[in-house]
This record gives C-alpha cells, sequence and structure tokens, in this order.
C-alpha cells in the first residue's frame, strides 16, 4: 500500500511518499533538476516530516545546487563533427548520405551513420537510441551473470529504459531490472554500480545501514563510481517512454 502528496518546506516543494511496511524516513534528491522526495512510514505525522526536512535542509540544498551546477550536453543534432560517448569513451560522429537501409558502425575513433539525405532529426536520434540500445544488451550479457554471481542475488527480468531522473529502478516482488539506455554512455563501472545497487534492493528494500553495508561489501569502489557517474555531463533528453527487454 502507497499513497503520495506534496508538502512545502522552505523554497521548495517535496513529494511525501508514504509505505505501510516501511518503519523510517528517507530523503531523496532526485537529478537532474533536484527534486526532493521522501518516503515515510503511513503512521508519521506531517509536521514530524516536516521537522526531518528542516535538520537536513543545509545537505538537501548543497546537493540541489551541487545537480543544477553540473554540466549538461547541448541538444544533439546527430550531424557530422558532434561528439558522442559511448562506454566512457568520446566518438565523433560522420554522417554519410547514401541510399538504402540506415546504420551505425563505431570504428576506433569514429561512430559512421549512414543513413538517405532526407532523413529528419527524430529518425537519427531515433537510429542512435536503437544502436546504443543494442551496444548496451551486448555488454549487459555478460555484465549480469558476473554481478548476479557476485551478489548470490539473481533477477527474473532486465530491461532497458530511456529514463530522465534515475539510473536504474526495480520492482522487488516481479525482481524485474530497468537500466537507463543513458548508461551505454558512461563507463562500464558505472553500469555495474547500478546492477549491483539494484540486486541488492531485493534483498534489503531501502536505503538503510544493511543496504549500504551490502554495497560495499560487493562493490568497495561504488562511492567513487557513484561521485563520478553523478559529475559526468548530463544529457539533453526528454523523459523515456522506450523500453525493451534485455
Amino acid at each position: 500500500m502507497e499513497k503520495s502528496d506534496k508538502m512545502v518546506v522552505g523554497d521548495f516543494s517535496v513529494k511525501i511518499k508514504r509505505k505501510k511496511n516501511l518503519k523510517n524516513l528517507y530523503i531523496k534528491v532526485i537529478p537532474p533538476e533536484g527534486d526532493v522526495e521522501v518516503t515515510a512510514p503511513i503512521s508519521v505525522e506531517d509536521e514530524e516530516i516536516r521537522l526531518f526536512l528542516l535538520k537536513r535542509m543545509s545537505e538537501i540544498i548543497k546537493v540541489k545546487s551541487k545537480m543544477k551546477k553540473q554540466e549538461r550536453q547541448s541538444k544533439r543534432e546527430y550531424v557530422s563533427g558532434e561528439s558522442h560517448y559511448v562506454w566512457g569513451k568520446l566518438y565523433r560522429l560522420q554522417v554519410i548520405h547514401q541510399d538504402g537501409k540506415s546504420n551505425i558502425v563505431k570504428t576506433p575513433t569514429k561512430l559512421i551513420m549512414t543513413i538517405p539525405e532526407d532523413t529528419s532529426r527524430e529518425s537519427r536520434e531515433r537510429l542512435m537510441n536503437n544502436w546504443y540500445r543494442k551496444e548496451l544488451v551486448r555488454v549487459l550479457e555478460s555484465v549480469i551473470p558476473s554481478c548476479e554471481e557476485k551478489a548470490r542475488i539473481y533477477g527474473n527480468e532486465y530491461k532497458i529504459k530511456n529514463m530522465k531522473t534515475k539510473w536504474g529502478s526495480c520492482n522487488i516482488d516481479k525482481k524485474t531490472i530497468w537500466i537507463n539506455l543513458q548508461l551505454a554512455k558512461k563507463p562500464i563501472e558505472c553500469l555495474e554500480y547500478v546492477l549491483f545497487h539494484e540486486l541488492i534492493h531485493f534483498i534489503e528494500r531501502n536505503h538503510t545501514d544493511m543496504f549500504y553495508s551490502l554495497m560495499e561489501k560487493l562493490y568497495p569502489t561504488y562511492r567513487d563510481v557513484k561521485n563520478s557517474l553523478d559529475t559526468m555531463p548530463l544529457e539533453s533528453m526528454k523523459s523515456g517512454v522506450e523500453n525493451d527487454n534485455v
């Protein structure tokens, strides 16, 4: 059982999510805009949540400010000369106009996009996202078993979604994990970090001390990887609606 409402604290609005089986209060500052969300037990009164937020106000403001200052890439037009990342490495895009089937080929330094001359920007973006999805599926086929075996935690289903505010999410009851398509642009260790994070949620629902103890045990460098992921340039993108099974 879960219900949501909102509360204004200081200069910003906070989303409040109440859960039946929760024992403690948790704060989440969500990228890219720094939206604040509190997860609370259903029995907790609004005033207790307000005091909880006020005590942590300076930390919340600091995190929100950091997110606002984070570098953002300009909107991609998918034309020759643009820079595009694949697994943390920068590639230059070369567009070749040619009749026939559209495709993308990766060389050591370039992504070569072959398309008909009248291909729209939206079609080029869709082609690029489909290529990234195939690349992410290819890597996940080896990374998922490796992470599962190390954690001794196993998922039933993995899906890819182009998400705006999360690197990953999961359905604990169904043991389904969603991976953000944008992770194909980040170093592979960022993908590993997200997989461990979501797998651990299968046995520890919330970000408790036990959760972080398990993260420390399974992926000792997770803090450094998370910091890198949080400071890399953000994509200019719409919230995602695309998803696919891995």
